[in-house]
């Protein structure tokens, strides 16, 4: 056997040390990321496991505003007074979503523990075993009374699967998560920041349903709100959309 020159035999040390060097980073940061979920998630009275570890990481790596794939809409108009933006109407094309119907006490629980259930599903947990990518926003079906004075608990947390994904999404090993075609539809936007809660949402429905001139025009009980940063963010960027009638 030839033998091992010293030469060789420091790089091939050097290279195992970097490489366990690099583990413990990786263990480390994974471990920082999992602590500060799992606070955010007591906040809400939501439990963030163990297993979301490396799921939380990859998401957190590829979140870059460069990696992330916008929705594609068309606009339609953009309604704005003393140079403020009231609202935007929008066309969305059909489109495939992974969705997954939550109905805990809180819409916080909910969305948490649904947003957690489609990033496992995103982050390989899929027929593909590949990471799929994020797209923004991440949308959250909620219904109300016919009055608009109360949320009821049932929501749905969805995913829009990205353009290369699209005719043949992956299928989820989360049995809970159903893929969807949703139909060609128009929604009135409009922005606000902050958290998202029962009050938080009732208030923006009442707001955008007084700026609309024909809120007739749209559907009464359902509305989507959508988030184009994760549930763990402090300042959130989120939009209210009112359905227009089919």
């Amino acid at each position: 056997l030839a033998e091992e020159s010293p030469d060789s035999a420091y790089h091939s040390h050097g290279s195992s040390l970097e490489e366990e060097a690099a583990e413990r980073m990786d263990d480390e940061e994974q471990e920082r990321l999992l602590n500060y979920w799992q606070s955010v998630g007591r906040g809400h009275q939501v439990d963030v496991p163990r297993d979301m570890a490396e799921p939380i990481q990859q998401l957190t790596r590829n979140n870059n505003p460069q990696e992330r794939q916008s929705i594609p809409f068309t606009l339609i108009q953009r309604k704005e007074k003393l140079g403020d933006l009231l609202y935007e109407k929008r066309q969305y094309g059909k489109a495939k979503w992974a969705c997954i119907k939550m109905k805990e006490k809180q819409y916080e629980q909910s969305i948490c523990l649904g947003f957690m259930k489609l990033m496992r599903y995103i982050c390989e947990q899929n027929s593909s075993g590949l990471y799929l990518g994020i797209t923004v926003p991440i949308v959250t079906i909620v219904h109300t009374n016919e009055a608009q004075s109360a949320m009821t608990q049932a929501v749905t947390v969805a995913y829009y699967l990205p353009e290369v994904l699209q005719e043949q999404p992956p299928h989820p090993f989360d049995s809970d998560i159903i893929i969807e075609e949703w139909p060609a539809t128009i929604v009135y936007s409009r922005s606000f920041r902050g958290i998202t809660n029962e009050d938080s949402i009732m208030r923006e429905i009442n707001l955008l349903a007084a700026i609309l001139e024909s809120p007739e025009l749209c559907l009464r009980d359902t509305f989507i709100i959508a988030g184009y940063t994760n549930p763990a963010a402090a300042n959130r960027h989120n939009e209210i959309w009112f359905l227009q009638r089919p």
